[in-house]
């Protein structure tokens, strides 16, 4: 099965959908992304899909709700958790500007102090 993201208003992934792989083949069997986003427009008449992977083979990160679908990326991004943080353009993830402890216990983020806090 192959997964697409609905993209909505202001590039937010507003569903995510799949596809039998067979609707994706080409007249060689190859799977082309257009020919998912050809079935899924004929299908739902809304004509903007992306298609995401579990594995993160292509765009990044498998694509969920409420997450940002960036163009210039080419990568799905989730929404931002505290505005300390930044995007590592590398994964496309967020990452704290403090490195979480690896101590064996547990901690949250204090966006306060803009560092981790033990649980």
């Amino acid at each position: 099965m192959a997964s697409f993201a609905k993209i909505g208003l202001n590039n937010k992934v507003i569903e995510v959908l799949s596809v039998k792989n067979e609707f994706l083949h080409d007249s060689n069997g190859v799977e082309q992304e257009t020919n998912g986003v050809d079935f899924l427009t004929k299908l739902t008449g809304y004509p903007l899909w992306k298609q995401t992977s579990y594995n993160n083979k292509i765009r990044k990160n498998y694509a969920g709700v409420g997450m940002t679908y960036d163009e210039d990326r080419d990568a799905f991004i989730p929404k931002k958790p505290f505005n300390s943080w930044v995007l590592n353009e590398d994964t496309c993830l967020w990452e704290s500007p403090v490195i979480y402890p690896n101590d064996g216990q547990k901690y949250e983020w204090n966006e306060t102090i803009k560092n981790w806090e033990l649980v």
